[in-house]
């Protein structure tokens, strides 16, 4: 999630014809390579842990995705400036496994800027999607503008910056297509960036929302867990509505994490229009607002 310095927020449309969320609008992202980066092996507990690894892959992606470069050369303060003609060369030499991402940046004289990479929850794809994914969350605090350039068609269509506010309500309007990771995170920084503000103020409240705990109103576990290192594996809520939306609970974080003690958010819920042939018309709602009387109900 890359902020702009006037706290503007980039997606990315991607295409038709994309194997895994054709159409919708997605942050900078995609999946660690072994040609770039050390993968955490399926057993492994660090599959499912901020490190190194999921930094240097975000900030690879973003660069192969967007153009935007979150690497700095070595004592200076700024991100790395490139030439159209660098990025575009660089761009298409990372995507195509021509050269490491970090020999690129070796070569460049810079470093990945790992440390400024802000964890905001993690999300693993449920047990019976055809494709999983243990997606780890990022936001990114630009402190200069940063021109956004889409990858020519080959996964994106256009690269848009626009306020969080614009985003989260075009998503609930369901004029763009956004899956429940992408539609939860819109809704929650939507709180902290609804319009005009002093921007450095939105900032520092945002971040004071991702350390904090508790995360909500209710007694349950996973109000002890911050924003920060909550991990999501969504389900189907059992709760009928004459409207066609399901409600999808939040709180576990999956089979793999199971008896670990992670989780996600139980007093938010995601209402999803089941009828309207994909994720359109998303709605993040209180957990207690949608399921008043959810005493032992458990997932399908």
């Amino acid at each position: 999630m890359l902020l702009s310095p006037t706290n503007q927020l980039l997606l990315l449309h991607r295409v038709t014809t994309s194997s895994a969320f054709a159409s919708a609008h997605v942050f900078p992202g995609g999946t660690l390579s072994e040609f770039h980066e050390s993968v955490p092996a399926v057993t492994d507990a660090d599959r499912h842990t901020d490190s190194r690894a999921y930094r240097l892959a975000a900030v690879r992606e973003t660069f192969e995705e967007s153009g935007i470069l979150l690497a700095k050369r070595r004592g200076e303060e700024g991100l790395v400036e490139l030439s159209v003609a660098e990025r575009t060369e660089g761009r298409k030499a990372i995507h195509g496994d021509k050269v490491k991402f970090l020999d690129f940046l070796a070569r460049i004289g810079a470093e990945p800027d790992l440390d400024n990479l802000i964890p905001l929850t993690r999300w693993i794809t449920p047990p019976n999607a055809p494709k999983r994914f243990s997606a780890q969350m990022y936001l990114y605090l630009l402190s200069a503008d940063a021109d956004a350039a889409h990858d020519g068609g080959l996964e994106h269509t256009d690269a848009e910056w626009a306020d969080v506010a614009d985003w989260n309500a075009r998503a609930r309007r369901g004029d763009i297509i956004v899956y429940e990771p992408q539609a939860f995170l819109l809704a929650l920084l939507a709180d902290f960036f609804p319009g005009p503000g002093v921007l450095a103020t939105q900032r520092a409240r945002l971040l004071d929302f991702i350390a904090a705990v508790p995360t909500g109103p209710s007694d349950d576990a996973t109000g002890a867990i911050s924003w920060a290192n909550k991990v999501i594996c969504s389900y189907v809520l059992p709760v009928r509505r004459d409207d066609g939306y399901l409600v999808i609970g939040l709180d576990e974080a999956g089979p793999e994490l199971e008896g670990t003690g992670r989780g996600g958010d139980f007093d938010r819920v995601v209402l999803v229009n089941s009828e309207a042939g994909g994720p359109r018309g998303v709605e993040v709602r209180l957990r207690r607002d949608v399921v008043p009387d959810d005493v032992g109900l458990s997932k399908l």
